[in-house]
């Protein structure tokens, strides 16, 4: 079972939002995007400052809608929001300590998306280096370290968490020496995320219970938003996503995507009047790279969200 609960009212929306979406861009084949939309009836649950216990906060069920959640994509920076959640549970446990340049890489990993920022993290979550390739024997061992952050995220229990794939750096122009071979001769090593799997991530962090109160509250405060920031900007993580559809009014808390291939974003929204709410889009293939589609859902789920019920 996922941590949601289907909702007749939401698979009619979503369904209906699905089929304006593929009418308006024709491009988007129907196996190329992947979508979970959580909404929050009150009480709400999340966004309160960590007021609730982790048993309290699972206890409180609520209701969603996916289409092709569960399908295994590459993320791209989506998979950041995983690295931010590891990077505080190792520094709330004393596994690693924190210092001025690992809190500026925590940052830009997530205000600006940097991968080199990244690459910090992950050493210091594994304990690996990147660099020339290694002998049978120390590569093993390597290798055992990188997959640190997975065998953290498989520990929560979690049934979204257990198809994914968390233990790549993320790159530029790619990688080279060690990590092109970590990667594998056909990339089948990628890092790998399901949008149900984003969403209960982003869900946790939302409701205060990831890691604890006080670390979520700070991984808020980096996933924070502002829509001034739609612009031109080809790398502003509003501007052609999730926050590009929204009114004015809205608050944006969210984590985006891109490459050549694909175009992601995972965001909490809350717009006033209207029941906050959790959306995560993944598209992949030629249509990722139109910046409307995107905007688009987010403008088709923000208007629906008028039609809600209560329940």
């Amino acid at each position: 079972m996922t941590f949601f609960r289907k909702d007749e009212q939401l698979e009619t929306l979503g369904d209906r939002i699905l089929a304006e979406t593929w009418a308006e861009f024709p491009t988007l084949a129907r196996n190329s995007i992947a979508l979970t939309w959580i909404v929050y009836d009150a009480p709400v649950p999340v966004n309160t400052g960590g007021a609730l216990s982790p048993q309290a906060f699972w206890g409180h069920g609520v209701r969603g809608f996916s289409y092709r959640g569960d399908e295994r994509i590459y993320p791209a920076s989506v998979i950041k929001l995983f690295y931010l959640v590891a990077v505080y549970e190792w520094l709330d446990k004393r596994m690693s300590q924190t210092t001025r340049e690992l809190e500026r890489a925590i940052r830009d990993m997530i205000v600006d998306s940097s991968n080199d920022a990244t690459s910090l993290v992950v050493d210091i979550l594994t304990g690996t280096t990147s660099g020339p390739e290694l002998p049978p024997g120390p590569f093993e061992t390597w290798k055992m370290q990188r997959n640190i952050v997975n065998r953290y995220f498989q520990s929560l229990g979690w049934e979204e968490l257990q198809t994914i794939n968390i233990n790549q750096k993320t790159w530029g122009d790619g990688p080279y020496g060690r990590e092109r071979m970590f990667v594998g001769e056909l990339m089948d090593n990628r890092n790998m995320l399901t949008t149900n799997a984003t969403a209960r991530l982003l869900h946790s962090i939302v409701g205060g219970v990831a890691v604890s109160a006080t670390q979520s509250q700070a991984m808020m405060g980096l996933l924070k938003r502002s829509l001034t920031e739609l612009s031109k900007d080809d790398e502003s993580q509003v501007t052609g996503f999730l926050g590009g559809g929204l009114p004015n009014n809205a608050q944006l808390w969210s984590k985006a995507g891109w490459t050549s291939k694909v175009r992601h974003d995972a965001a909490y929204i809350e717009i006033p009047g209207k029941q906050p709410y959790l959306l995560v889009v993944f598209i992949e293939g030629v249509a990722s790279q139109d910046k409307a589609i995107l905007p688009y859902i987010s403008g088709k789920i923000a208007e629906s969200s008028s039609d809600l019920v209560f329940k």
